[in-house]
């Protein structure tokens, strides 16, 4: 699986404001972000629910997410442009903030969402290419880092999500501060012969390096078979477009969360690649994944949508209470 940090988001560091700002985030930092659509709750075990006081009235409600009995939970988080950009190519500033504009509310929401996970996912490319990243809630959002560890306590979670770093061939920068953190909760999920490679590399020895595939690549199964290992019930993918799509095609994402920025990007000759949210499979409209609409949000002109995905091959039925639906857009 290929894990590309420009084929997906960049988690931006602890105060990092680059690329454009939108007027709605100058106008309007602490607003509540507006419910437009709102599926009924989660059945059975869930993580989550109604987070302390902050949190929740800036999110607009309740967040949960249904726990799987068989198997690690695992979601995405990912920032698209209107038409579907989630890179421009490579180098740390053709990702995420570029294409969110630095977006504050969409910070805040990948910050929940790590406050929920166990584990952050993340490919090697993202973890290269992030320099100064750690992947906390702390780490996008430290303006509600204290709200995001008093609801952690209040679920019973570690100060922090741990941090799994997928990388077949081992290429990976020993003195990242995403192997140094104060926690020491730090792993890689890798081939032998990437093993071998990390042995050369001195990482650090709080660091735990899981020999998880003797094959060249690294399959969603086997990756969920480590999860699994380390007790996870929760995993939160910030990996690239390749990444998930591999995920998607083993039906092993079972929601997805998905900002759209309101940019037009496009594609032209001579452009660096950019890359639409899965990449790296093309599936038969008759047997690709469908999801189902659970949530829709708005902050000014950014939306936030929601999908659960169930293993559903071709159109889903409509799954949201027409009561659900609030007033729309003016």
């Amino acid at each position: 699986m290929s894990e590309d940090e420009q084929r997906g988001r960049r988690p931006a560091a602890s105060g990092d404001a680059t690329g454009p700002r939108s007027a709605a985030d100058a106008s309007g930092i602490d607003a509540a972000l507006e419910v437009l659509v709102e599926a009924p709750g989660q059945r059975g075990e869930a993580r989550g629910g109604t987070p302390p006081a902050g949190l929740a009235r800036r999110y607009g409600g309740p967040l949960a997410v249904s726990l799987r009995p068989d198997r690690p939970t695992v979601i995405a988080n990912f920032v698209e442009s209107l038409d579907g950009i989630v890179a421009l190519g490579t180098g740390p500033r053709g990702g995420g903030s570029e294409i969110s504009g630095a977006s504050e509310p969409d910070r805040f929401v990948m910050a929940l969402l790590r406050t929920l996970a166990d584990v952050v996912v993340v490919g090697a490319g993202t973890f290269r290419t992030a320099p100064r990243h750690e992947w906390t809630p702390r780490g996008i959002a430290p303006r509600w880092a204290g709200d995001c560890a008093a609801w952690r306590a209040q679920l019973g979670l570690p100060s922090e999500p741990a941090i799994v770093v997928v990388s077949a061939s081992g290429d990976l920068p020993p003195d990242h501060p995403g192997f140094s953190r104060e926690d020491g909760r730090a792993f890689v999920a890798t081939t032998g012969s990437g093993a071998r490679q990390l042995a050369h590399r001195g990482l650090p020895a709080r660091v735990r390096v899981e020999v998880v595939s003797d094959a060249p690549r690294i399959e969603p199964g086997a990756l969920l078979g480590f999860l699994s290992r380390l007790g996870t019930r929760l995993a939160l993918c910030e990996g690239g477009p390749h990444l998930l799509s591999g995920l998607l095609t083993a039906g092993a994402v079972d929601e997805l969360f998905v900002t759209v920025a309101p940019q037009l990007l496009g594609r032209g000759p001579g452009a660096a690649a950019r890359l639409g949210l899965a990449e790296g499979h093309a599936w038969d409209p008759r047997e690709a994944p469908w999801g189902s609409l659970r949530s829709v949000r708005r902050a000014g002109s950014h939306l936030f949508l929601r999908y659960g995905f169930a293993g559903q091959r071709g159109p889903a039925p409509a799954q949201v209470r027409p009561d659900a639906i609030g007033p729309g857009l003016p």
